[in-house]
């Protein structure tokens, strides 16, 4: 209990010295008495677990941080000396004082925290401090501190090596700001090679430890910003190319690399290295002007560096590969800046892209340990594939530099995997048939990307021509029988997206149809082919038969493997529902046939769900999960059949003879909806339909809307199904804003009554209010999607008069709520724009001009400013908001264009008002109030930065 109660006394310290409430007097009173407390506690020969538990430490050490930013430039100039003593001296700071050290070192680690961290963001007056605190540092204690870390470094021998690791990490954090000359010297330099450079310990262990931050601490200090002669001459002065090598050569990185001792850790700390200062070598040639002995020493280091940039590119660890293609993609643009400005690559550089060009595509491969489509390697899969698009974007970096490389290259691998293949056949390793297949895909982007695959009927370029060949290997061989899924689901993809080749090669077709057709009934692949003759060849896979789950007992594996093959079954027939929906809807296929496709699904559909209603209305689970396919099979056509949606700027939707089946199929959905609307898997399914249909339904959806709200909102709806209907609803108001003013003023108020109950609603638990949460932001969008769309004038028709109250209520209240600040500026958007359609016509120049407001709704004018005016101000007061949180601060903004447009539209009202009540009701005097009008009044974007400083400033 009392460790808790010093934590809470300290983290008030913390408040009220951070944000500026106690004077001179206070502060130094604080200060002595922690220095008295820390004297006495972290006396010499403590041990750590003689002193304060590790969250005391931080917190202890923040409250000290906090007190330097206020003191050091002002009264406390022996700070760093203070903690140094108290550390040792020469002869003990680490050995025998390793508790004092320990609060020594993390002193420094806060200080540097607080006031030279780029990564995080701060205030204008912040940086300033900052500067001017780090400035001092450098003046007055800068040296003595690089001189103790050399006092704790030289005895790492003998000293507890968590010490020596802090260390480490504290110079790797100050060397970004202080004089380099304070840690590149001989002594702190030696020290450092023997730490980088210890053989025969494993990364985890505390010898381990020291080593990867000794390593760490030169990529700091390669990555300090300098001139580019001094960068490079940094370089070769810590003989970083010789500490990499030594390195990459260690047992730990060579001898053990294919085993299971493989040090993983150690690889990813020296890649590190390698990929800063193959980024700084890059930048210095990159820059201009720039030396010719510059020059040439920077080509020597890129040339000493690439083989070991390509050898951590080339690690089987994706982890590793990773930590350096940010400097090998830094390296490709340079080469793609030099080819663009002198033709070509000079000698030095192009014997480097080949290589190049090698490791990016072996790493495009499976490595021996993965498979395809296992379950519990989903995550894995997951994050190779993400690989693949950030290898595949280095590919087309090696394109623009030397297109013809890049076609030679990959031209080679597919042809010699195909050859291959036509020999070898099942003994050809998939792996090695899915990398050939994978570039060959990814291949067409070069050969189509100067309008198609040909031109004329011949081919448009060599990439073209070079990929018709690879087509017509692939098509010709037995490769769609090779036996494992991955080869036969890129082979559907490839021949789907160079399509184009069959129209020239039209022999080729029966047989690619035919693997299509057997493709279809495989149980691993889920796509469906795209033919009438197809079509008919898979009929018997469009008869739905849901099969509810097998009840296993207390076996839960069992019962999960049951549910996912029966919905697995499933899904493969969504897929072929959906392309039977994109066949009939191909503008080749004439519009009577495009009605016989449609109908000859839809009308079995329907019929089956028909013959289904009694029963699940009897309480028939599997005729409800009959149901629920069906009207799922009905929305997944629809998807294919049209690729339109309302508010869409290109293409319609389809003829109306084809909608005309689809208002059928909509028509039974509906009967469903309203027989079983308690049911919510048919809700689900109901609303997946719907956001379906309106791209084949066109306007014609809004003869259905009022039953649309009246099944998807019923009673039994959760907030999470409103929000999605919500979403749903801001599309068809958008897409048909000229025709949906009479509906939606008729069912306006219904619709937010359901809403308005579903945000009455008490919340149970963590799922729920995150659904709460999303309802209100998905309500307030619904609120903008009708105002910004010329359709404001319906929330205060007669028939919503009643509710347009409540409608500002709500708003009001999320305006105010400080524990969720989107919510909060949602609902500040939302007043904005009420006031910029109601508020009548700006008036030019407020601050001088008499003009008397003209709004749109009479009173309106009054009612922004007393009404919207004071909700300004309502949440920066609130005890709980936070003006330093970058989501508040984004909700300060929004409140300030509410107050600039309440200002544009009401004038010297809005002036007056706040000059004579508002501002000096909240205890403001008339200098302040000044400042703050005359801010209100002039730049806009100026006026927000002000805002926010205002608000920081005068915060509780």
């Amino acid at each position: 209990m009392a460790k808790v109660v010093r934590h809470v006394a300290l983290e008030i310290v913390n408040n009220a010295v951070q944000t500026q409430h106690l004077d001179a007097q206070d502060l130094n009173h604080i200060r002595d008495n922690l220095t008295s407390y820390i004297r006495q506690t972290y006396v010499p020969g403590a041990a750590q677990g003689d002193v304060d538990p590790p969250h005391i430490q931080n917190k202890l050490t923040q409250t000290i941080t906090y007190l330097f930013t206020a003191l050091y430039a002002s009264g406390w100039d022996t700070f760093f000396d203070d903690f140094r003593g108290l550390a040792g001296d020469a002869t003990t700071i680490g050995s025998s004082n390793v508790a004092s050290t320990m609060l020594y070192l993390r002193i420094l680690g806060s200080v540097h925290d607080e006031i030279a961290d780029i990564m995080i963001s701060r205030l204008a007056e912040e940086k300033k401090r900052n500067g001017d605190l780090k400035d001092l540092v450098r003046a007055r204690d800068a040296h003595k501190i690089a001189l103790s870390w050399q006092e704790i470094l030289a005895k790492w021998r003998q000293t507890d090596l968590s010490v020596i690791e802090m260390c480490l990490k504290t110079v790797s954090r100050w060397v970004s700001w202080i004089d380099i000359s304070l840690v590149v010297n001989e002594s702190m330099l030696n020290v450092l090679f023997q730490l980088a450079g210890q053989q025969g310990i494993s990364s985890g262990s505390a010898e381990g430890n020291v080593r990867d931050a000794a390593i760490d601490t030169f990529t700091e200090t390669v990555g300090k910003k300098m001139k580019a002669p001094d960068k490079i001459e940094l370089i070769f002065f810590l003989n970083v190319s010789t500490v990499v090598g030594q390195l990459v050569s260690s047992p730990s990185l060579s001898e053990l690399r294919s085993t299971s001792n493989y040090d993983t850790d150690l690889a990813e700390t020296v890649a590190k290295l390698v990929n800063n200062t193959v980024f700084d070598i890059v930048k210095v040639l990159d820059s201009e002007p720039i030396d010719d002995q510059t020059r040439s020493r920077a080509e020597d280091l890129l040339q000493n560096f690439v083989p070991y940039l390509l050898r951590f590119f080339s690690d089987e660890y994706d982890e590793i590969c990773s930590t350096v293609i940010s400097s090998l993609a830094d390296l490709l643009t340079l080469f793609r800046k030099i080819v663009k400005s002198k033709g070509g690559l000079p000698p030095q550089y192009s014997g480097m892209l080949q290589p190049i060009m090698d490791a990016i595509v072996a790493k495009m491969k499976y490595d021996e340990t993965s498979s395809w489509g296992r379950e519990d390697e989903q995550t894995d899969e997951a994050e190779f594939q993400e690989l693949r698009k950030r290898l595949h974007v280095l590919q087309q970096a090696v394109a623009a530099v030397d297109e013809t490389l890049y076609i030679n290259t990959l031209s080679r691998i597919v042809g010699d995997t195909f050859s291959k293949f036509g020999t070898e056949h099942s003994n050809l390793n998939w792996r090695d048939l899915d990398l050939a297949m994978h570039e060959m895909f990814l291949f067409g982007e070069l050969a189509v990307k100067n309008g198609g695959l040909y031109q004329k009927s011949v081919p448009s370029s060599v990439a073209s021509e070079r990929l018709i060949e690879m087509m017509s290997k692939m098509v010709k061989s037995d490769l769609a029988c090779y036996p494992h899924p991955s080869i036969q689901l890129q082979y559907m993809e490839i021949c789907v997206r160079y399509c184009p080749f069959f129209e020239q090669h039209p022999q080729t077709i029966p047989g690619v149809l035919e693997n299509f057709v057997r493709f279809v009934h495989s149980e691993h692949i889920k796509l469906g082919n795209v033919s009438q003759t197809v079509i008919q060849a898979i009929g018997d896979l469009l008869v739905i038969r849901a099969e509810l789950p097998e009840d296993s007992g207390d076996d839960d594996m069992s019962s999960e493997e049951n549910d996912q093959s029966a919905d697995a079954l499933f899904n493969n027939q969504l897929f072929l529902f959906e392309a039977i929906g994109c066949l009939s809807s191909t503008s080749s296929v004439p519009v009577e046939n495009k009605v016989i496709y449609t109908q000859s699904v839809v009308g079995p559909l329907c019929s089956d769900l028909q013959q289904s209603l009694e029963a699940a209305r009897a309480g028939d689970e599997r005729a409800v999960l009959q149901i629920h396919h069906i009207i799922m099979a009905l929305g997944t056509l629809a998807r294919g059949s049209s690729d339109w949606m309302p508010g869409a700027t290109s293409g319609t939707p389809p003829p109306n003879e084809v909608s005309e089946q689809f208002v059928t199929a909509a028509e039974a959905v509906l009967l469903a909806l309203e027989s079983l609307s308690s049911s919510i898997n048919i809700r689900t399914a109901a609303r997946f339909a719907f956001s379906r249909l309106m791209g084949v339904l066109g306007s014609r959806v809004l003869q259905q809307l009022p039953r649309w709200i009246d099944g998807l909102l019923s009673q039994s709806s959760t907030k999470d199904e409103m929000a999605a209907f919500l979403r749903l609803l801001d599309q068809i108001v958008f897409g048909f804003k000229g025709e949906i003013f009479v509906i939606l003023d008729s069912l306006l108020t219904p619709l937010l009554q359901r809403v308005f109950s579903g945000l009455a609603e008490p919340t149970t638990g963590t799922d729920d209010e995150i659904q709460l949460a999303e309802l209100r932001r998905e309500y307030l969008n619904f609120l903008l999607v009708i105002l910004n769309n010329d359709l404001g004038s319906v929330l205060v028709s007669s028939p919503n008069q009643s509710t347009f109250e409540t409608i500002i209520s709500t708003i009001e209240h999320f305006a105010r709520d400080a524990s969720d600040y989107p919510t909060a500026r949602l609902a500040v958007s939302v007043l904005v724009r009420m006031s910029a359609v109601w508020g009548g016509p700006d008036i030019p120049n407020p601050s001088t001009n008499n003009q008397s407001p003209y709004p749109s709704l009479p009173g309106f004018d009054q009612f922004i400013i007393t009404r919207f005016s004071p909700i300004c101000w309502a949440l920066p007061s609130n005890p709980s908001f936070n003006a330093k949180d970058m989501q508040a601060r984004q909700v300060l903004s929004e409140v300030a264009s509410l107050q600039q447009m309440i200002l544009l539209k009401t004038g010297q009202e809005y002036l007056t008002w706040l000059k004579d009540k508002e501002l000096r009701e909240m205890g403001l005097q008339g200098q302040v109030i000044d400042e703050y009008l005359r801010a209100l009044t002039g730049d806009a974007k100026a006026f927000k930065q002000f805002f926010l400083q205002f608000v920081s400033r005068n915060a509780q």
